[in-house]
């Protein structure tokens, strides 16, 4: 059974979407969409659709684009602080009944449905974070006020936010842990782990301290404080470090594959059984 919708409040904005989320450690979302509703999605995400759905790119997000060119091009201008391509894709049913389009998480992790009516009708998360939303809902930036958490909060200067009335789907690397905040609770977390947390949610980074911590620790020279009221998204795995352990684990060039668990190196390579002459 698909997710029940959210009651339809007569000033709703964003279109209405069910949704069913599959799989486990490779998850994909399902939507279904009455006639003419739409999602929009990053490029790169979609999966598979029923026959007649449409498909369009357009200039940034597509929640404003009935204001005129300019409005076009600077919703898309924001994107491009953010990192993200100047152009995103909305999928609309133009058939007849209800259709399905499916969009799929990057990389092993979780997809997590974010209701923004149910936070206030904003959202802010990590830069990647982002999947597909409902159309109307508007993908914008987050400019960080701190010099500090700009600096050395991994994520830069800005974040990404969701806000409207609608569903939005971000996706976290590895097992999600949900965290609520109450007033003055504080959590720290490594930079890169925050997947996003609601706008009552304050966030700074704190100084590691100590020479042994600073230089031999391994964790890094900062961490995130994130102090509540609210509710943050915490990933075990981000992509920084999944990919820096793969490359770490890349073979260099003329040197082989490197010789993980075996105290023999390239001999115990031989014993392995996984390689290829």
């Amino acid at each position: 059974m698909f997710q029940d919708k959210i009651p339809n409040p007569s000033n709703r904005n964003a279109h209405e979407i069910d949704y069913k989320i599959f799989g486990e450690e490779m998850q994909f979302v399902e939507i279904e969409l009455d006639p003419e509703e739409g999602v929009v999605a990053e490029a790169g995400t979609f999966m598979m659709m029923d026959d007649n759905i449409s498909m369009n790119t357009i200039f940034g997000d597509g929640s404003n684009q009935e204001t005129g060119i300019l409005g076009k091009i600077f919703s898309a201008g924001k994107r491009i602080l953010t990192g993200e391509s100047l152009f995103m894709t909305v999928f609309t049913n133009a058939g007849v009944g209800k259709k399905q389009i499916s969009f799929a998480s990057p990389y092993p992790g979780k997809i997590v449905p974010i209701d923004l009516t149910a936070f206030g009708g904003k959202f802010i998360c990590q830069k990647d974070a982002f999947l597909c939303a409902a159309k109307g809902v508007s993908i914008g930036i987050e400019f960080s006020k701190k010099l500090g958490r700009g600096l050395f909060g991994g994520e830069g200067f800005i974040m990404q936010k969701m806000e409207g009335d609608g569903l939005g789907f971000i996706h976290a690397g590895g097992t999600l842990a949900k965290k609520t905040l109450q007033a003055g609770e504080v959590l720290r977390v490594d930079t890169g782990c925050i997947v996003g947390f609601t706008q009552g949610v304050d966030y700074d980074i704190e100084f590691v301290g100590g020479i042994k911590n600073t230089v031999f620790g391994g964790e890094g020279m900062f961490f995130a404080t994130l102090r509540g009221p609210g509710t943050v998204y915490i990933q075990s795995l981000p992509f920084s470090r999944l990919a820096g352990r793969v490359l770490a684990m890349a073979p260099r060039t003329g040197s082989g594959t490197k010789g993980e668990g075996s105290i023999l190196g390239g001999i115990g390579d031989l014993l392995d059984g996984d390689n290829r002459f």
